[in-house]
């Protein structure tokens, strides 16, 4: 965690003009984030009626207005869209001479490296690729959770210091990433975190279903343990009737989940089985006892009800 102490803004003048293009849930957050380390937002830009609230909420007084008049107002550009929709705004940008000499253009794609912001480069923007490692909600919250939050950083090496400082004054952690490991450094957070709560979500509705009154309640501390139990220990921390080999505890899991929830079986398997491969390779799960325990994971079933402690 980043403990440096932060200067107060007051006893500074403003460095940056900061205008963000894409009022989504990142860009007000990481423009506030700016402007606490001293920086002054100076535009916005916003299409969507959540978009606009957004912008208003985190960045109070600071004009909407359309991407072109952002860049003309701004020395640092946080361009904060989805992936998909990065490289025509950048070729857009470019082709209409909104970019300036010597601009900075930061986005926050953790798909992308800097090179997306090529056409940006040859008009004489400064690229800047800087993707915070967190889940935003679109409030003041957000602003806070950026203290120690690590962003993945890519640039041109002369402007690596430039980067990092930034990720710094923001109260991040800055990690280099290499250019062409971007997509599966994407890949690895999104299976972490976006199938997380895809999985807890699940496991709450399956509570419900089972009659427990407060799922969340139930799976806070268990969740809690689990995920400190991995970060600590990796591999080591898997329990469970899978990595103990328990193939009619699992049999059972999936009878139950076809007669309750279908839609929760495949990914049932999917996960069940990755975790068995990972405890037999860190010897967890017992020779002896996979192969039962494999079977029932390509036939979703072995005919029994097991126990399922």
């Amino acid at each position: 965690m980043n403990t440096t102490p932060q200067p107060d803004p007051k006893d500074r003048p403003a460095r940056l003009t900061v205008g963000v293009v894409g009022a989504g849930r990142v860009g007000p957050a990481l423009a506030a984030s700016l402007q606490l380390a001293g920086h002054r937002p100076v535009a916005v830009s916003a299409v969507s009626d959540a978009s606009r609230r957004r912008a208003a909420h985190l960045l109070p007084d600071v004009p909407v207005m359309p991407p072109a008049e952002v860049l003309k107002r701004a020395d640092l550009v946080l361009l904060t869209v989805p992936d998909d929709a990065l490289p025509d705004l950048v070729t857009g940008l470019a082709d209409t001479g909104s970019v300036r000499p010597g601009q900075l253009l930061v986005h926050t794609s953790g798909r992308y490296g800097a090179r997306v912001l090529d056409p940006a480069l040859r008009a004489g923007a400064l690229p800047l690729a800087l993707h915070p490692a967190m889940t935003f909600t679109g409030t003041p919250v957000d602003v806070q959770r950026l203290a120690g939050c690590s962003f993945g950083v890519t640039a041109p090496e002369e402007l690596r210091l430039a980067a990092e400082a930034l990720v710094i004054e923001m109260g991040g952690e800055p990690e280099w990433i290499a250019e062409e490991n971007r997509p599966l450094y994407h890949a690895a957070l999104a299976l972490g975190a976006n199938h997380l709560v895809t999985l807890v979500a699940q496991s709450m509705e399956l509570l419900s279903a089972a009659g427990v009154a407060a799922p969340d309640r139930m799976l806070g501390p268990l969740l809690g343990a689990a995920l400190d139990n991995a970060l600590r220990s990796g591999d080591a921390a898997l329990t469970g009737p899978v990595a103990r080999g328990d193939a009619g505890t699992v049999a059972a899991h999936v009878t139950e989940l076809r007669r309750h929830a279908p839609q929760a079986v495949d990914g049932y398997l999917a996960m069940a089985r990755a975790t068995a491969d990972r405890a037999l390779a860190h010897g967890l799960l017992k020779p002896e006892l996979a192969e039962d325990l494999l079977g029932v994971l390509a036939h979703g079933t072995d005919g029994t009800e097991g126990d399922a402690r």
